[in-house]
């Protein structure tokens, strides 16, 4: 028997949405979106244009996300997660939204809010404790854990998360010369944690 195909649902003109995901309203998605097998998107969330959700994936409430954002399989995210364009999260990596959990104590009060810059990327399996930003273009490598403020361009890997060099807008690594091997941008070190763009 043939698979049904992803349909436009009425209340959201221009976004796909599996049959087997979960939209609760109030939400806001922009068009261009696709939301894919077994996903909940819960109350109050916003979510911008063209972006892609996974398989698996919960989101809200309360959170949001840009344009361009691509949410791979097995990811959650909790009040308190704002993306920024274009954001990158890997299969199965983890935004935590308390410090220290337990089952037996209500904190939700106690929320840390985590935002991740324009074009960030997060690798398979790495964990975001709450309560820091990713920078602009940073790379988190695969099953790192990130527990500190991480800058923008930065390569960060480990546990804990430490930054092992830099990267480019394309994401690729920089050399001594600080200019991408893809696209010849031009990157300039102007503090020992603190990259720009040579313009």
């Amino acid at each position: 028997m043939p698979t049904k195909q992803p349909s436009t649902q009425p209340q959201f003109p221009g976004v796909t949405i599996h049959e087997s995901a979960y939209v609760d309203e109030p939400a806001d998605i922009g068009t261009g979106t696709r939301i894919w097998h077994f996903t909940h998107i819960l109350p109050r969330v916003r979510i911008g244009q063209d972006c892609n959700i996974g398989q698996n994936v919960m989101i809200g409430p309360d959170v949001i996300l840009g344009n361009r954002c691509k949410i791979q399989n097995n990811v959650s995210l909790y009040p308190g997660v704002t993306l920024e364009d274009g954001v990158f999260c890997g299969p199965s990596c983890v935004f935590t939204n308390v410090i220290n959990p337990r089952a037996e104590i209500e904190r939700k009060h106690e929320f840390r809010p985590t935002l991740v810059r324009q074009g960030a990327t997060i690798g398979a399996n790495a964990t975001i404790v709450c309560g820091h930003v990713l920078g602009e273009y940073c790379l988190v490598a695969a099953g790192a854990v990130v527990t500190r403020d991480v800058p923008s361009f930065a390569l960060v890997a480990g546990v804990p998360a430490r930054r092992i060099g830099w990267v480019s807008h394309a994401g690729e690594r920089l050399g001594f010369n600080l200019t991408c091997p893809a696209t010849g941008r031009r990157y300039r070190e102007i503090e020992p944690d603190r990259l720009e763009e040579d313009l």
